[in-house]
């Protein structure tokens, strides 16, 4: 662990321990414009944004006695409980861009992998939901075509009455675009 982190860590226990509002103050001031920057660069608009990155300090003023320094960075902690409060806002709000009985997501037999590693997939499912969902209109249609259909490039260049090209652009695109927001969610490997 990073001497910043170090001593991030040692303020979120000073918080937990004596809700000391010195320590709490110095970390909303580190990490409160970080986290809302990285929602606005994922796709949230500015006032969700400014919500959920309340909420995420909130939590931190609120369950600071959760944070454990040997399972994950200050920053690491701090981005999952935006991450997570995120996606309790989009199932709120019924944003669902994949419908959970799509078959690219029955991947997960909990009796075959461990409960750490379900926890993992269904991490990783949740993230590319959200990824998906900011993919332009045109784009998602024809991811979903070639990866929810298996349509070849070709067979969806006919459907959409579109050029070949224009098809494996868009596709490229989309994957592009889904690679960057999966990244800064750290998510890795996932496209």
């Amino acid at each position: 662990m990073s001497s910043l982190s170090s001593a991030h860590a040692e303020l979120i226990r000073a918080v937990a321990q004596h809700r000391d509002r010195t320590a709490f103050a110095e970390l909303f001031d580190f990490y409160a414009p970080r986290i809302e920057a990285w929602l606005i660069r994922t796709g949230a608009d500015r006032a969700s944004a400014e919500e959920i990155c309340q909420d995420s300090m909130t939590a931190l003023w609120r369950k600071a006695e959760l944070y454990d320094p040997a399972k994950a960075t200050p920053a690491t902690w701090l981005y999952r409980v935006a991450r997570n409060r995120r996606i309790d806002l989009a199932r709120r709000d019924k944003v669902s861009i994949i419908e959970p009985g799509d078959a690219v997501f029955n991947v997960v037999d909990e009796n075959a992998v461990g409960a750490d590693q379900a926890v993992d997939v269904r991490d990783r499912e949740d993230a590319l939901r959200i990824a998906l969902a900011q993919l332009p209109p045109e784009q998602l249609e024809l991811v979903r075509m070639a990866f929810y259909e298996s349509l070849s490039h070709s067979a969806i260049a006919e459907r959409m009455n579109l050029p070949l090209g224009t098809v494996k652009s868009r596709i490229r695109l989309a994957f592009g675009r889904l690679r960057k927001t999966l990244e800064s969610a750290g998510v890795e490997d996932a496209v």
